[in-house]
């Protein structure tokens, strides 16, 4: 039997030895993963799933300030120091020496990594006003001199930066292309992991437009400027052979280098804690179902200015660090000099824990940075930190930084970073409105667990504070607003108060609570008189009665002695009685003697 195919025939034996050999040989091949240099820098392990092609080349392009030759240099020390590879920086803008003086900020020495043969510094000059296309140009002598830097010193990662250097006065593209190719051939076949610096080009991402093409993996620095803030954003455009991450992610340049963030790919997948911390404020946990927030909650505390918002959270802050916690502090609007003052007026002394290491301030103006900048530099912080309570004061600050549907989801990625995390997360949240249970300016009170509302209660020309809880998920919670104040002894509750005319505070309070005291001394009076007249009574009639069980005693012992009288009578008669029957019995039998004497004698006489 056989099947018949255009021009050709096939027997059915064949076709099966043909598809047996091919599962075999499929069998037998063992894929491998795509094999990854990690960078060691902070977060792009994370978003290109663990580093740099191993073997291929990589190219880093953007525009002048944004990173890429610090971003470029991190790949190689940390390879040398971190993971034992040796390197080779092959610079043709900056020379050796003004490289390493440039690292020296971040504590780069690359001096000592160039004794120890873990780092080579090449520098090649090309002036283009010496550059002069005669013949056939070539990169044989870049080959022979980078070949020899790589053999030198057993070479796993290399960096050209920049590349555009070897072509600056070349105006014949073809040839450029051609090099290119050759140039990334030659370096694939060296079996070193390569980064390559580029500029920016018009309406490309390289200036001629084939490296991004050429190269394996290809990622974007940006350094934008918007409403006058400066943001550094980086994105991975492509990377061959490998899922990566596509987002913008903001990346910052400080002492410590490069570090990227990549807060976007926070999901919810964190585990909810059932512990419970107090809040430092004793009647605030009993209106919390009487332990506290959930740990690892996000709280929000709203409310206008003046109305002891930072004062709460800085009380939370201090009781989180008495337990032997550690609490980092944002603040938008105080120096860490001034909110510890200001603090150590209603008795909480947070200096105490800045000189222990518990508690941190970080304090800087809204505007300083970007969104995504503020975002970025906040999760550096919390990593190096690692604090169990975050306190952001106040969130409505970064109004200033992004319109609300921005800081809702920077916020958001913020919350779901902590909660990531299992840390207590405390935002206060000012309110231009008077109305601070209808909304919050940032929009953000449905993503929190607890939102504590405080506010203003004018009352009789004054103005006093009061605090509800307008929601706490996952427990009881009172729905009291109850009055506070700040006292020497810190942030203090009061029970709710409700008059005559409804919920009193401060005077108005004091009055009317002295007024029932004024009524309850006149009632406690007239109950002492009351029961001092009674008293009386009582003695009064205890002496009637004394008086009258007195002389019914006398009654009493004078009938007593009637009765026994009576009774002796009784008895002295009966005993007379019983004396005048014996004697009439006696007569009787007298009187029958005498006549039966009589009878006898009459009878002898007969």
């Amino acid at each position: 039997m056989r099947f018949l195919h255009p021009g050709k025939s096939f027997s059915v034996e064949l076709l099966i030895y043909l598809s047996n050999f091919m599962t075999t040989t499929i069998s037998k091949l063992k894929l491998k993963p795509l094999q990854k240099s990690p960078t060691g820098i902070r977060g792009l392990d994370e978003i290109t799933g663990g580093g740099l092609p191993t073997g291929r080349p990589t190219l880093i392009c953007g525009g002048t300030g944004c990173g890429k030759t610090m971003l470029a240099m991190e790949f190689l020390v940390h390879g040398a120091q971190a993971f034992g590879e040796a390197g080779v920086f092959m610079a043709f803008e900056e020379t050796a020496e003004e490289i390493t003086q440039n690292v020296v900020a971040l504590g780069f020495d690359l001096k000592a990594l160039i004794a120890r043969k873990l780092l080579r510094l090449d520098y090649v000059h090309i002036d283009r006003s010496e550059f002069e296309e005669t013949g056939e140009y070539n990169l044989e002598g870049l080959f022979i001199r980078l070949g020899y830097a790589i053999d030198s010193i057993n070479a796993k990662r290399v960096v050209l930066d920049t590349v555009e250097g070897l072509f600056a006065g070349l105006p014949n593209q073809a040839v450029v292309r051609a090099e290119l190719r050759r140039l990334f051939r030659w370096l694939k076949e060296k079996n070193v992991t390569v980064i390559m610096t580029g500029e920016r080009g018009d309406g490309m991402l390289t200036r001629y437009g084939l490296e991004e093409y050429v190269s394996d993996c290809v990622i974007t620095l940006d350094h934008r400027v918007v409403d006058q803030v400066t943001t550094r954003r980086m994105r991975i455009v492509k990377y061959r052979g490998t899922t990566h991450g596509t987002n913008e992610y903001p990346f910052l340049i400080d002492a410590d280098g490069i570090s990227v963030w990549p807060v976007t790919s926070v999901q919810l997948e964190h585990q909810a804690s059932n512990e419970r911390i107090p809040s430092g404020i004793d009647r605030l946990d009993t209106m919390l179902g009487g332990q506290g927030y959930y740990r690892g909650s996000s709280i929000l505390l709203s409310g206008m200015a003046g109305t002891g918002k930072t004062s709460v959270a800085a009380t939370f802050a201090n009781a989180t660090c008495r337990r032997g916690g550690r609490s980092l502090f944002f603040s938008f609007e105080e120096s860490p000099s001034q909110l510890m003052r200001n603090m150590s007026s209603i008795g909480l002394d947070l200096q105490q824990w800045v000189k222990k290491g518990s508690l941190h301030f970080q304090t800087v103006r809204p505007f300083y940075h970007g969104l995504e900048m503020h975002l970025a530099r906040t999760i550096k912080l919390i990593t190096e930190f690692a604090p169990d309570v975050v306190i952001v004061d106040p969130i409505s600050g970064l109004e200033t930084t992004g319109n609300a549907l921005e800081v809702k989801a920077a916020l958001m990625r913020l919350m779901d970073f902590l909660k990531m995390k299992g840390i207590t997360a405390l935002l206060t949240d000012l309110t231009r409105a008077g109305n601070a249970v209808d909304r919050s300016n940032s929009d953000i009170s449905s993503l929190v667990d607890t939102w504590l509302v405080v506010r203003d209660i004018e009352l009789n020309g004054e103005r006093n504070r009061g605090l509800h809880v307008l929601k706490s998920r996952g427990m009881a919670h009172s729905n009291q607003v109850r009055e506070f104040f700040m006292s020497d002894n810190g942030v203090q509750l009061k029970d709710v108060y409700i008059g005559p005319n409804g919920m009193l505070t401060g005077s108005a309070r004091m009055a009317e609570e002295a007024r029932e005291r004024a009524q309850q001394v006149s009632r406690h009076e007239e109950l002492e008189r009351q029961q001092l007249s009674l008293e009386r009574k009582r003695i009064i009639i205890e002496a009637q009665i004394a008086a009258l069980r007195a002389e019914f005693g006398v009654e009493e012992a004078t009938t007593q002695r009637l009765i026994t009288q009576e009774k002796q009578h009784s008895a002295s008669l009966a005993l007379a009685e019983a004396e005048m029957g014996r004697n009439r019995q006696r007569d009787v039998v007298k009187e029958k003697g005498t006549l039966a004497l009589k009878n006898e004698r009459k009878g002898g006489k007969a």
